[in-house]
């Protein structure tokens, strides 16, 4: 059985640095893994890609939630002040997929190159929007995205047609 231990803030790992301290402390124990949630990263300004990269065994689940950042009037810092989400003075907040600052295009690509092939969850949160909205929204912008890999080399799919 495997952990999945979500990376954010409040956690014991949070950015690449604590993620690697809790694999060492635990002596790279190989059922301790992460649930990989770009935005939880991207709106610290930690590279959620070089994170893919960093441990590309170690992803047991996916999240795909949607945040931008540096939208707000930033009275409110990176930490969310205690203030509610939504709330127009935070220097970010979540959003459907495809409304967000997060690229998940390009994690998608990252996750297909470390061989990741286990679940994707959409996280759905965004406190002005319509929750049917957004969830069919978000729903949409997920199966756009391609995590399957191709298994054939780009030039052996068409060497294949040729020989058949």
């Amino acid at each position: 059985m495997n952990f999945a231990l979500e990376i954010h803030p409040a956690e014991i790992a949070f950015d690449t640095v604590s993620a690697g301290r809790a694999i060492t402390a635990i002596n790279h124990y190989p059922c301790f893994g992460f649930n990989h949630d770009s935005g939880h990263l991207a709106y610290q300004g930690v590279d959620h890609i070089g994170f893919v990269r960093a441990f590309p065994k170690r992803f047991f689940r996916v999240h795909l939630k949607a945040v931008w950042w540096g939208h707000g009037d930033s009275e409110v810092g990176v930490f969310g002040g205690h203030t509610s989400f939504g709330d127009a003075r935070r220097f970010w907040n979540f959003h459907s997929l495809g409304c967000g600052d997060v690229h998940f295009e390009d994690a998608t690509v990252a996750l297909n190159d470390v061989g990741y092939d286990g679940p994707l969850s959409i996280k759905w949160e965004d406190a002005p929007m319509d929750h049917l909205h957004g969830a069919a929204e978000s729903a949409a912008f997920a199966r756009k995205l391609n995590l399957h890999a191709s298994t054939l080399a780009f030039g052996a799919a068409f060497q294949k047609r040729r020989e058949s």
